[in-house]
């Protein structure tokens, strides 16, 4: 238990202590996140936070735990992703190059055992499926979705680093409860104190995030925290044979993926680009209706909180019991993000009557 112990220490302290370094570096050389029509702050902050807690990671993983296959794949595509996002952060890059660097980064973690094997079907007892070739799709389209819907969600000051340090303690508390009722894996043992270093990590970093932020993570920082946390549940839960652990991943994400979902079908519904940023996010819709930068990240911290502890519960029910609470929470969170105007289509009957008088028109 000692180096675990010390892992986690040692990723906290070392990103409190060098998130100072890295601010001051990049304000000397001008990697600054300005204000504009999207953006809530109005003043220039310093980004590149995100190589604060890469640093602090990277640095206490080598330091205290055994480099096993999966672990160096874990470190060799957070290498890349942050890569991507500090190339972005200096010099800025176009959306499509950016996908491409996020599915370069999550095709190199497969080969070091990093991929999602199988699913289970919940409609035949369970019965496993195996993948094959096509978990390679599936893994990278998993990775590069996380990775996205973390970055797309850090529009306000300590968002993305509060949501993914509940996400990553979730994590670990998961795979600890089904250690506890399926018995010790050592790889998934080691799962949780990753989790629980990453999650160390931010911490360390939130002192300096949270409102009002003296530093920003950037793209550098977001992509690697959706990165990581997407593949530390591919390591942990993917192996697992239960239908419930393939959902798990995703009621723990649950509110970056909400909200990337949820991005994509307005902007559907409005016939505009995918790609195209806009200022309708739930953390733009939370303030609009009158809620202040520091309450709107604290309303979005108990969704997360909600949700991990929803996670939690499912993995201590029975299959059908697990789904019955997922559908009545994402009813609610459906329910939420209609009222909340997120969806961008609001209320639902006025846009359906409108396209229904539109199609009659044109008949």
């Amino acid at each position: 238990m000692f180096l675990p112990v010390v892992t986690i220490l040692l990723a906290f302290c070392i990103a409190f202590l060098i998130t100072p370094l890295v601010r001051r570096w990049a304000f000397k050389h001008g990697v600054l996140d300005r204000p504009n029509w999207r953006k809530v702050h109005r003043r220039a902050v310093p980004r590149l936070g995100g190589m604060a807690i890469y640093i602090s990671f990277t640095a206490a993983v080598l330091l205290t735990q055994e480099l096993t296959t999966p672990i160096i794949g874990l470190l060799i595509g957070g290498s890349l992703i942050t890569l991507v996002g500090i190339v972005d952060d200096i010099r800025g890059m176009p959306a499509r190059a950016k996908l491409v660097g996020q599915i370069l980064a999550a095709v190199a973690v497969i080969p070091f055992g990093l991929k999602v094997g199988f699913l289970t079907n919940p409609f035949v007892g369970g019965n496993l499926i195996a993948l094959g070739l096509f978990g390679i799709p599936v893994t990278v389209f998993w990775l590069v979705s996380v990775t996205n819907a973390v970055n797309l969600i850090d529009g306000l000051d300590g968002l993305a680093g509060g949501t993914s340090f509940i996400a990553a303690l979730t994590l670990a508390a998961v795979i600890w409860v089904e250690l506890l009722q399926n018995g010790i894996f050592p790889a998934q043992q080691q799962v949780i104190f990753l989790a629980l270093a990453l999650a160390a990590a931010i911490l360390g970093f939130l002192r300096y995030n949270f409102h009002p932020a003296r530093i920003f993570l950037g793209d550098s920082g977001s992509m690697y925290l959706g990165f990581n946390l997407a593949a530390l549940a591919v390591f942990g839960l993917a192996k697992s044979s239960t239908f419930i652990s393939v959902i798990i991943p995703i009621v723990i994400l649950g509110m970056p993926l909400m909200d990337t979902f949820f991005a994509v079908l307005r902007r559907y519904c409005k016939q505009k680009p995918i790609f195209q940023p806009d200022k309708e996010h739930l953390h733009h819709r939370l303030m609009a209706l009158g809620l202040s930068h520091r309450q709107a990240v604290l309303c979005l911290y108990a969704v997360n909180v909600v949700l991990g502890l929803s996670a939690v519960i499912m993995t201590l029910l029975a299959p059908n019991q697990a789904m019955v609470l997922l559908i009545v929470v994402s009813i609610i969170i459906l329910a939420l993000a209609n009222r909340t105007g997120v969806i961008g289509v609001k209320p639902w009957g006025t846009y359906l009557a409108r396209h229904t008088r539109q199609r009659s028109s044109r008949l």
